[in-house]
Order: structure tokens, then sequence, then C-alpha cells
């Protein structure tokens, strides 16, 4: 799931669902921490092509899908979820919802992390939650490193590309209680994740912000190159990739409500 990618970055839907779809299965666990309920007014932030957001419909609450990709909304839409065009850093909303959810998605709004949590504070009626999960420090270590290294190779700074925010559970911690949540429960949960379309389509579908800048002709030498880096730590003997995962999964309440 995405939310406001960096201009110049678009998202296929097509890509999405070949390369990614583990990203909502393996969202599960969070969707169950969220718990929905009937008749709950629920946002679903960064909701991509709108697979989880499909589940918290099924359970009977009123959600919106919401995200910075065209090309994912319409795929979301296409499933018969209500889906409105947002930037995260700047959300609309104002005491409209019972819970806010998100799941894969916060990392891209890099940034301004403490926007997004003002505004979802702001979107939150007293009592509302705020469920996630998101990349938290260490993810995609070894793929970054990769990535860095083959972009200094061509002589750019591999480092200033970076598309991601990768907080510490004290660090997001830090940034919830500042805009008034009580942190129920956060934890880094490290998760090495199998790659149903090897290391190949993973790049292709999340590694492009880091090639942006390059002619369009290099992108693909430089994800090829981070791939032949990888391929000691990440590929088995068999051939399957595995990246090196870790999630930051939290869930928060805004004081006000029912208990």
């Amino acid at each position: 799931m995405i939310a406001q990618p960096d201009a110049g970055q678009s998202w296929s839907a097509e890509d999405y669902a070949r390369n990614a779809r583990f990203v909502a299965d393996l969202g599960v666990p969070v969707l169950d921490l969220l718990a929905p309920r009937p008749g709950e007014r629920i946002l679903d932030l960064g909701c991509g092509d709108g697979a989880l957001t499909e589940r918290i419909a099924a359970a009977g609450a009123d959600v919106l899908g919401c995200d910075a990709s065209p090309e994912l909304l319409e795929a979301a839409a296409a499933r018969g979820l209500a889906v409105r065009l947002v930037d995260g850093h700047a959300l609309p909303f104002e005491a409209e919802f019972d819970a806010v959810f998100s799941n894969a998605a916060l990392h891209w709004m890099r940034r301004e992390p403490g926007a997004v949590v003002a505004g979802v504070r702001r979107a939150l009626r007293p009592g509302g939650r705020f469920v996630g999960e998101m990349g938290g420090h260490g993810n995609v270590a070894a793929v970054m490193t990769a990535l860095i290294a083959a972009l200094d190779r061509q002589g750019v700074d591999g480092a200033a590309a970076l598309p991601w925010y990768f907080p510490t559970a004290e660090e997001y911690q830090a940034l919830l209680e500042a805009q008034g949540f009580a942190v129920e429960s956060i934890a880094l949960l490290p998760r090495p994740t199998p790659l149903p379309t090897g290391m190949t389509g993973w790049l292709a579908t999340f590694g492009a912000p880091f090639v942006r800048t390059l002619p369009e002709a290099e992108r693909g030498a430089v994800l090829r190159e981070a791939e032949r880096l990888l391929a000691p730590s990440l590929r088995d003997g068999a051939g399957r990739w595995t990246a090196d995962y870790v999630r930051l999964r939290f869930a928060a309440k805004v004081g006000g409500g029912e208990s």
C-alpha cells in the first residue's frame, strides 16, 4: 500500500498485484489488531489497491480508502470501495472517523511523519484509535545497502535517494504521544519475507524511487547490479529470494471516548 509518492514516482496496479500481493496477505494480523466493528467509520490510510480495505468493509464498517496513487485507487474503486485521492501529509478530515488503519504505507510518507500523525489525530473522534504497521528500523537493510552501492558506482549519492522512513519503536511512540495518543502497543517485528516473484519483481515495484533521477536507459543496470550484490545473502541454493523485512506494528488511542 502506497501513500503520497514523490514527484516522478508512479504505480502500476497490475505490477503491484503481481509482485506485491504478499504485502496485503501479511497485513492480516494488523487488521486483526484493528478489529473493525459493524457501523464504525474507518479510514484506510494508504489503501493501495484496496485488498485490505475490502476486508474492513466486509466486517460491516463504513470504510473510506485514501491514497496518493490514482492508478491504485482506480483498482480499489473497481472493488466497489469508496476512495479518495489524498496526500498523507495533509489529511483534510476533522473528527470524522472512529479508527484510522494503515498497512505498509506510512514509511512512504517520509517528508514530515509528524504532520501525518497530526493529520490522523485530527481525523479521529474522541476515543478513536490508530492502528498500523509500517517498515521499522532495519527494514530491508541489505536491500538498501545494495541499492546505495549500485548507485554510488554510477556517481550518484545513493544515501540521498532513500525513499523511506523506517523509525524505531521509541521514535514513533514519541511522535504519537506528542499528538496526544496513548500508545497501547508498539514493537519492531523481524519478518524475513519470501518474495514470490524474486528480487527482480520486488525491485521493479519498489526500487524505482532509488533510480528515478537516472536516465531511463541506466535504471535497469543499477537494479540488476543491486540484485547481483544481494544474491549471496538473500537467495538460497534453490534460487528462492527472501527479503529482510522488519515491521513496526502499533495500536494507539485518543482520549475522551469510551474505554
